[in-house]
């Protein structure tokens, strides 16, 4: 079931949150003392440069991640108490992750992928609603084709259509246009932000392109692990 978001309860809110790693140089300190407020139904860029912390932070948001310490709430909901089972209950719920490379299943058609999180959600008609999703993004006459069968632009819109088919309060897009050419990733894009703009969801997303960042609402930058501006 998803979470409602109780009223002016932020779509993610991160306070003092650390994230330390071993490495085989030492302990790595990855996030510093990052307290963030994003609010809900809006979208939100994260940028700065490599290695400054952004797809750990959308780590830390998803769950996939816990930090070394700090708490992490997600549409007025701590993460913080939930075990392994009660995190991946609580993602399939409430948030849709749109990686890089698409993470589709390859031996899975574009309906079969795109219907898993309603399935897993208990959703007697996953295919009929799997389908309008992959309709919504442009691909209707492609739901039999597999993967490798589609363009890296028709996959990531597959990516899309999964993770916004159960409408959760956040998606989480971490350089959704990084394989693609710059006129597909702006096709890719303007499909992501309409479908969350009208399905009310928050959108944040981690990008390289300043253009891009420029289109969102709200505006994130980190360096060196803390936040910038």
């Amino acid at each position: 079931m998803t979470v409602s978001t109780t009223q002016n309860a932020p779509a993610l809110a991160l306070d003092a949150v650390h994230l330390k790693l071993k490495s085989d140089a030492g302990e790595v300190h990855i996030l510093k003392d990052i307290t963030l407020s994003l609010p809900a139904g809006r979208t939100v860029s994260i940028t700065g440069p490599s290695g400054s912390g952004k797809t750990s932070l959308l780590m830390i948001a998803s769950g996939l991640e816990k930090p070394t310490s700090g708490t992490v709430s997600i549409a007025g909901k701590s993460l913080s108490g939930l075990d392994e089972d009660g995190l991946a209950s609580f993602r399939r719920d409430n948030i849709g992750i749109v990686f890089q490379n698409f993470h589709l299943i390859p031996t899975m058609t574009a309906l079969e992928n795109v219907a898993i999180p309603l399935e897993f959600a208990g959703e007697k008609d996953a295919f009929h609603k799997a389908e309008e999703a992959l309709k919504a993004v442009g691909l209707g006459e492609r739901i039999k084709h597999y993967p490798g069968q589609l363009s890296g632009g028709e996959q990531q819109r597959v990516a899309i259509a999964r993770a916004t088919v159960t409408a959760p309060p956040v998606i989480l897009a971490d350089e959704p246009t990084g394989n693609l050419d710059a006129e597909t990733g702006e096709k890719v894009m303007n499909i992501l932000f309409g479908l969350t703009r009208d399905k009310g969801m928050t959108l944040i997303l981690v990008t390289h392109d300043p253009q891009l960042a420029e289109k969102c609402d709200v505006r994130v930058q980190i360096r060196d692990g803390r936040i910038e501006a």
